[in-house]
């Protein structure tokens, strides 16, 4: 089975930090594209970051570069956020993605179940 566990949510004061991780099996995680996503209260999901396969591109939405880390270690096909100067927008639920492209229109991807940052002003 596919699994991916997402971890490390939780209330934190603006200003602090949190790192999430998410650990996955049941896939060849070295071969997928890594990303988080969030959606906050009343909006749509959203991109967060994400980091590719291969080379270790890492690209960051706007409202977050400067501040977040996303990171992968294959060996423990684990992928972490390290989000620092949290702000009070940040709060969402934080969801963790593995895509993987069989050709340019055609992926397959997998999600895990999502953990909660509250970030208090």
């Amino acid at each position: 089975d596919v699994q991916l566990q997402a971890s490390g949510g939780g209330l934190v004061q603006a200003g602090g930090s949190l790192r999430l991780s998410c650990a996955t099996s049941g896939f060849s995680f070295d071969d997928y594209i890594i990303g988080w996503f969030r959606q906050r209260p009343g909006q749509e999901r959203e991109g967060v970051s994400g980091i590719s396969s291969e080379d270790g591109i890492t690209n960051y939405a706007d409202s977050v570069k400067g501040r977040f880390t996303i990171s992968r270690d294959n060996s423990r096909r684990t992928m972490y956020l390290q989000m620092n100067s949290l702000r009070p927008e940040d709060t969402a639920v934080y969801y963790c993605n593995a895509r993987v492209y069989s050709s340019p229109y055609s992926s397959q991807e997998y999600w895990g179940q999502g953990t909660l940052v509250t970030v208090s002003s």
